[in-house]
């Protein structure tokens, strides 16, 4: 595909139908197959999990259909999705320190309560350290198996984050690129249709806020600003590594963690942390995330796929 294959105008569509048909269809047993809501919450989330994996998959479908690729082969339309066996390891652990790397202050603070909870076990029981081992490693395998059977844990840290990062990195970004956009608008207009896909949260968020519709817009409004930021941060890592499995390890990081702690009343530590974390993360970013550390198939450019080239447009074919 040379640059520019496809329009502009055909990119953005496009990708705006993906993000629209990526909400649609999460609604479409309700609105559109008129079904009756499920009677357990636990049912009514496996449906969404259902729909979710739906349309990610038409998705995938309309991505292979309308790319202009130079092959049509299976393997080298997942190359293409970042959907790769090389380079696993350096796609899961440089992108997840980096990303930890802003959650320092988060991990101290949790670190030191931790720490004071062993505290007041040992003096409370009167345990020795091995006893106090015991315990810590007890309730690790208490919290490991109250995850695997939490519901909204499987939302959080399985399905919400495969799906959209298939649909709005793996699928956006090569469209967007294809349509000759340049790399620099392409993490910011993937964030914004991720951003708009969360709309639908706004009816949730209105109801807990006793239908108040200013706290409602500013709530969802905040959401929409983190989702934001963090759709160009998933984006850069996409088109940096060429690998999907890097904004998805990111994702489900940052779904764990939250909001980044930025200080806490008692403890200073926190603030410092959070302080020495962002200047290692900012230091590490285009190191960490350079193409050459995930890449062996080169052709005229540092990576694979040609994404790569900051100061100029996509040269090569997909």
């Amino acid at each position: 595909m040379e640059e520019g294959a496809l329009s502009k105008p055909l990119a953005a569509v496009a990708c705006a139908a993906m993000a629209l048909s990526y909400v649609a269809i999460l609604y479409a047993p309700t609105l559109v197959l008129r079904l009756p809501p499920p009677p357990l919450y636990k049912d009514f989330m496996i449906r969404r999990f259902i729909c979710a994996a739906t349309s990610s998959l038409v998705s995938v479908v309309f991505c292979y259909l309308i790319l202009p690729m130079r092959s049509r082969e299976i393997s080298y339309f997942l190359g293409v999705l970042g959907i790769r066996m090389d380079h696993i390891w350096q796609a899961v652990v440089f992108p997840l320190s980096l990303t930890c790397l802003m959650y320092a202050g988060s991990l101290v603070l949790k670190t030191l309560l931790l720490i004071d909870s062993f505290s007041i076990y040992a003096n409370s029981s009167g345990d020795t350290s091995f006893g106090c081992i015991k315990y810590a490693l007890k309730s690790l395998l208490d919290w490991g198996l109250s995850i695997t059977s939490n519901i909204l844990a499987w939302r959080n840290y399985v399905v919400a984050p495969l799906t959209e990062e298939l649909v709005f990195r793996a699928c956006m970004v090569p469209m967007l690129l294809c349509g000759g956009f340049k790399i620099s608008s392409v993490i910011f207009l993937c964030p914004v249709f991720f951003s708009l896909a969360h709309l639908n949260h706004f009816m949730e968020v209105y109801s807990k806020q006793n239908y108040n519709f200013i706290k409602s817009s500013l709530a969802v409004g905040f959401q929409l600003g983190y989702t934001l930021i963090f759709g160009s941060y998933a984006s850069f890592l996409f088109i940096r590594t060429g690998n999907l499995l890097a904004p998805l390890v990111a994702h489900v990081c940052c779904n764990f963690m939250g909001l980044p702690v930025l200080f806490s009343r008692s403890k200073g530590i926190v603030s410092a942390a959070f302080l020495a974390g962002m200047v290692g993360f900012l230091w590490l970013l285009f190191p960490m995330t350079h193409p050459d550390l995930y890449n062996d198939r080169t052709n005229n450019c540092k990576c694979w796929h040609g994404y790569c080239s900051w100061n100029e447009p996509l040269k090569s074919s997909l």
